[in-house]
């Protein structure tokens, strides 16, 4: 074979390739375009289904506001217990509490506030004896016993094969906590050390007022 026709031999498979290669990719460009709306259709599929399955909550505020009562506090915040309580609420135990038995765990976060209502300090609980002030402090309180919704969640809940939970166990389980973190804190002190903050914070006051010995009765 002259040299020639070998070099044409050679021209021709080297187009067919280059031809074929070309081919292959628009066939694949065409086939990858021709799918795409498909994908498109598939991935809002997906995305309706995991909205129904999933929907996030809406909330409706009223914008009627009902103002029951406003009073004027002097209420002196002197000490806050932060706590948590663990607390197992359960209803319809025993034998068929597989059946209709609902029992759930619920982790409570909360704090105590507590101090002294000034409020309650009359002008004869002062009086000035040379130069000393003598001062009678009403007797220290707590002020708020509050759940902290952030911090707080239910860790688990069973229920029976024949029920959907009671509706309201969640919420006694709040209030128990509620009573548990008021106990807890009233156990560890939490009146003591606000009559000793408060008569430190009136002591320092009363001595910038001018009152060179102040003693608490």
């Amino acid at each position: 074979m002259k040299s020639w026709q070998w070099i044409i031999q050679l021209v021709l498979v080297v187009g067919l390739i280059v031809v074929g290669i070309y081919v292959g990719v628009s066939v694949q460009n065409t086939i990858s375009n021709q799918l795409e709306p498909v994908r498109d259709m598939t991935g809002a599929l997906s995305t309706q289904v995991a909205v129904v399955l999933h929907p996030t909550p809406t909330i409706l505020p009223d914008p009627v506001t009902i103002v029951h009562e406003v009073r004027n506090l002097a209420r002196l915040e002197t000490i806050k217990f932060s706590l948590e309580k663990i607390i197992t609420a359960e209803i319809r135990q025993g034998v068929f509490d597989w059946l209709v038995g609902d029992r759930l765990l619920f982790v409570a976060h909360g704090e105590v506030i507590a101090g002294v209502d000034l409020n309650k300090l009359n002008p004869e609980d002062l009086r000035v004896e040379g130069s000393v002030l003598y001062v009678t402090l009403p007797d220290p309180e707590i002020f708020v016993v509050a759940i902290d919704n952030q911090k707080s969640y239910v860790y688990d809940r069973d229920t029976g094969i024949f029920t959907r939970g009671e509706v309201n166990l969640e919420t006694e389980a709040r209030r128990a906590a509620e009573l548990e973190i008021e106990k807890s804190a009233l156990e560890d002190g939490i009146l003591d050390l606000a009559a000793q903050n408060a008569e430190s914070y009136l002591s320092r006051l009363f001595r910038d007022l001018g009152y060179p010995e102040v003693i608490f009765e």
